[in-house]
């Protein structure tokens, strides 16, 4: 390998054709470019210029490793702008955040790939622990979580919060809703949906509920997206984060119930602290963000 240094230093003479300008270029002095010469002369093993007087030609060695020379400054340059370009409409980011909070998310990412033809955009749904660790080991970029995990190696930022909601189908007549007759109806349940209870339901019903494992359950689904529909077909009531009431197809075939006390989950992003976010991350935030505004 040529030394990088001498080698500028001659491709610098070559440009220059002149000694004392080509140091002051470089702000060396005209011996250090001598010295630069005579070593890397010493290293190809041939000379690389003719002297005639004060003036000099290159000899063929010299031609070559000038064109060198030159050839490694623009893979340099190349290199550098490759590395500092951030450009918010290119390259992946990788995002996991719950699924009902990805169902909001989704289209406003998709309106964002529809602009970037280059940017992609990976969203996967994923419960907390599985947020915060694929955070930290680099599967993702960013994660939207419950809770400020305080890990010495993540950078947590409060981004909104959501309403737990109790709900039931908008056709219903009850203005008072008791836990008796949540029980009548029956309970939808899913994989969150008995932490929900026990949350919700143990706040505004504290003599009636007991306990999550004592509901009555009516029917059980895993998929986020269809835990509303037996709600909406007058099937139950079910409880859910307000984004995964918001974006179901049928939202006006549903309805909040107002209870008395009312529980909220905060939101925050996390991402890996020491990294400096990309522009398109950053863009991605500012949507998270946004989302996250608007169910708040």
């Amino acid at each position: 390998m040529l030394n990088a240094t001498w080698l500028e230093t001659y491709v610098t003479l070559t440009e220059t054709g002149h000694f004392t300008r080509a140091a002051e270029k470089l702000n060396m002095t005209q011996p250090g470019v001598s010295q630069h010469l005579r070593k890397l002369e010493e290293q190809v093993g041939q000379s690389l210029i003719a002297q005639e007087g004060k003036s000099f030609t290159l000899t063929p060695a010299g031609e070559a490793v000038r064109d060198l020379g030159l050839s490694r400054r623009t893979e340099e340059r190349l290199l550098h702008n490759t590395i500092t370009a951030d450009d918010p409409n290119v390259g992946e980011v990788r995002i996991a955040c719950s699924g009902s909070f990805a169902q909001l998310l989704y289209p406003r990412l998709l309106a964002r790939i529809e602009d970037a033809p280059q940017l992609l955009i990976h969203l996967e749904a994923a419960p907390q622990d599985a947020i915060v660790s694929g955070v930290l080991d680099g599967r993702f970029d960013l994660g939207i979580a419950g809770q400020d995990t305080g890990h010495p190696r993540l950078n947590a930022q409060s981004i909104g919060r959501e309403e737990l909601c109790l709900v039931l189908p908008a056709d219903d007549a009850d203005e008072t809703v008791t836990f008796e007759s949540l029980e009548d109806r029956g309970f939808v349940a899913h994989p969150d949906g008995f932490a929900y209870a026990d949350d919700l339901l143990s706040l505004n019903f504290p003599d009636e509920f007991a306990g999550a494992d004592r509901m009555k359950v009516r029917t059980f689904v895993n998929q986020i997206g269809q835990i509303p529909s037996p709600v909406a077909e007058g099937i139950g009531y079910t409880l859910l984060p307000r984004s995964g009431i918001e974006a179901f197809s049928g939202r006006n075939r549903l309805k909040i119930v107002s209870l008395p006390h009312r529980r909220y989950h905060d939101l925050w992003s996390i991402t890996r602290r020491g990294t400096e976010p990309t522009a398109r991350l950053r863009a991605i935030l500012r949507i998270a963000h946004d989302v996250a505004g608007e169910i708040g």
